[in-house]
């Protein structure tokens, strides 16, 4: 009986000491644009009033929602002391302007603000597929609110140029697609790269040989690659947020 008890106790110190555990993923829900919208959210112990969290939202791919991808990013978050928030799209196959943004993601990161200690210099976009393309709109729209943009799978519409000029701050951009990826072509994504650094960006592609468009089984590798990208980058002053009127 004693033997079991100390099994026991040791399981239960192991369990509690996993990321798992400790940091369960939340699902939550607010209002924005007089709609009901949910989330999902995971708050490290690292984040304390004196010690602000970066924050990374997550955009999910096309027929996914929010917890596909923080499920695949909580270890790392928990670790690195990162707040992760995933929220749904209005439509699951689809994110659209202007009902998931620039607004949508703008009242979703107030809200966080309001309730977690959050380095407002470090306000990070990262998304897989439909949420990658969604993800590379939101960073030039918002280049002088979120620190970073980072994404697996993606590209811009090659006639999106005259987007690309007007953007006010050259955001730093990461992207990561297969070499053998059927939705997003090499020759596509490259000549996104391409584009933005033609136009003063500095757009960093990391090509994955042999791997096609599905994310999730190389999830730990892609996102660690893109943590060590996104981490060294912040905004040098306040985030300054554009409304933007949209037809």
């Amino acid at each position: 009986m004693k033997k079991l008890l100390i099994f026991l106790a040791t399981m239960f110190v192991l369990l509690v000491a996993s990321p798992d555990f400790a940091q369960k993923v939340r699902k939550e829900t607010f209002d924005s644009q007089g709609k009901k919208r949910t989330y999902y959210l995971v708050v490290p112990d690292q984040a304390k009033v004196d010690h602000p969290a970066p924050l990374l939202v997550l955009l999910h791919g096309s027929g996914h929602n929010g917890l596909s991808l923080v499920d695949k990013w909580k270890d790392l978050a928990t670790k690195e002391g990162v707040i992760i928030a995933g929220p749904d799209s209005n439509n699951p196959e689809s994110w659209r302007t202007p009902g998931d943004g620039p607004d949508f993601l703008h009242d979703l990161v107030s809200e966080l603000q309001s309730k977690y200690p959050i380095d407002q210099h470090r306000l990070y976009l990262f998304g897989h597929s439909g949420g990658a393309v969604f993800a590379l709109y939101m960073g030039l729209f918002e280049s002088e609110y979120f620190a970073a943009v980072a994404i697996h799978a993606g590209a811009l519409n090659p006639k999106d140029v005259s987007l690309v000029e007007r953007t006010k701050r050259k955001i730093p951009i990461y992207i990561a697609v297969g070499t053998v990826d059927p939705f997003f072509p090499l020759a596509d994504v490259r000549g996104t790269r391409d584009l933005l650094n033609k136009n003063g960006f500095n757009a960093q592609l990391t090509e994955i040989k042999g791997h096609d468009h599905f994310y999730y089984d190389l999830a730990p590798k892609i996102n660690a690659d893109v943590w060590n990208f996104l981490k060294e980058q912040r905004l040098a002053g306040d985030p300054l947020y554009t409304q933007y009127s949209f037809k």
